[in-house]
């Protein structure tokens, strides 16, 4: 039986803003639903590491990346379309 992908995302915010709070709890609330232990998250404050965000090329926040598995995926948006955000990362509720 093949092991279910882990899932490596790194979610660009701003600060505390209204988007960029909203954004990390509906991706933390996906994640421990749909990807419950299979998951890891990184987050990057723009407002912090502007260096890296930049180097990044990261003009929009707040901004997912999905890392792994490939292909590599970006949204930019609060997260708060749950069947869009699943449909966008290439995650299936039948496959999980």
């Amino acid at each position: 039986m093949k092991k279910p992908a882990r899932y490596k995302f790194r979610l660009y915010i701003a600060g505390d803003a209204p988007n960029s709070t909203l954004a990390e709890a509906n991706l933390r609330r996906l994640c421990d639903e749909y990807l419950p232990g299979r998951h890891q998250i990184e987050i990057i404050d723009v407002l912090s590491e502007s260096r890296r965000a930049l180097e990044d090329g990261v003009f929009l926040t707040p901004m997912l990346v999905k890392l792994f598995p490939l292909p590599v995926r970006n949204i930019i948006g609060s997260l708060d379309n749950h069947n869009y955000t699943l449909q966008a990362l290439g995650i299936s509720r039948h496959s999980l």
